[in-house]
């Protein structure tokens, strides 16, 4: 492949071999940007990224002796890892900055995640650089993603569908080609220079659902059927997730995930639409690209 030349365009990408950094990496270089992958094992990166990217640097965020380094001349940093890292990246380079928070910050349960997430969004308010920080939903559709898929792979198994609350909470999927493509358009504000400061968005799918009209949309575009819906008590299902998540060729569900299925996920996407320019896909289309697609041939 031939890379482009102007070095003052490289964008760092820190998780490159994660899902969604592959991701981001396919379509930026795909769109003819030059993307340095920065990954902890150059072994976990995929073949053809290795090839295009014009160059693969390896460091943990943690070291703060080769992460600078790694991050030498970015005209962009992009983080896909997770957002407590943010403090050290901040340290490691002078360059604007766009990373992936999580709506896990707005949950009643805060947990080591949430507050990881809190932690990386205080870090860029108080250094006050350019940077975007996006917030995305539940993420679905990405290569080797484990959300719709595994749960596919449960109401396989269930001749009945239990749901804490009979699964009447509220949640807003976003598919992984609007999460590639709200990166990419932060991206174009920051080198465009349309960002003064610390900037923090969610982004989601396009409306929320109830929990089991979602359920419902796997199994219809699984070609699974119909399976009845029962309520049951959160506190009974976590119990459960408890026992069954110990027995084989059954996915794995922790209690916290029942948890939360017990609050509304709805969000504002105005500001997503207005500030990145970016409209997401429909639901309904998103899991009959992803569950109606070969197994060879994943979304």
């Amino acid at each position: 492949m031939t890379h482009p030349t102007d070095e003052t365009g490289n964008i760092c990408v820190i998780g490159a071999s994660g899902r969604s950094g592959a991701a981001l990496c396919r379509a930026l270089i795909e769109n003819g940007n030059r993307v340095i992958a920065v990954v902890r094992n150059r072994g976990k990166l995929a073949p053809d990224l290795a090839d295009a990217c014009v160059a693969v640097r390896q460091a943990d965020v943690t070291d703060s002796v080769a992460l600078p380094i790694a991050l030498e001349n970015a005209a962009v940093v992009v983080n896909t890892a997770h957002a407590r890292h943010l403090p050290a990246i901040l340290a490691a380079t002078h360059a604007p900055i766009v990373a992936l928070g999580s709506t896990r910050k707005f949950t009643r349960w805060l947990d080591d995640h949430g507050r990881g997430v809190l932690a990386g969004e205080a870090a860029l308010q108080a250094d006050g650089r350019p940077s975007i920080l996006l917030h995305p939903t539940m993420i679905y559709g990405a290569q080797g993603e484990d959300n719709v898929q595994r749960l596919a792979l449960l109401l396989e198994r269930l001749p009945i569908i239990p749901l804490p609350g009979g699964g009447r909470s509220l949640v807003q999927p976003i598919n992984q080609q609007d999460v590639t493509r709200s990166v990419i358009a932060a991206i174009n504000l920051l080198l465009a220079g349309k960002v003064s400061g610390a900037e923090s968005l969610v982004i989601a799918g396009p409306n929320a659902v109830p929990y089991r009209t979602f359920v419902r949309m796997i199994l219809y575009f699984s070609g699974l059927g119909g399976r009845p819906v029962i309520s049951l008590p959160g506190w009974l299902l976590m119990a459960a997730s408890r026992v069954t998540r110990h027995l084989p060729k059954l996915p794995k569900i922790a209690p916290e995930e029942v948890r939360r299925l017990l609050e509304d996920k709805n969000f504002d996407i105005t500001p997503m639409r207005n500030r990145l320019g970016i409209n997401p896909i429909p639901l309904e289309t998103g899991l009959q690209q992803l569950l109606s697609a070969p197994p060879s041939n994943p979304v």
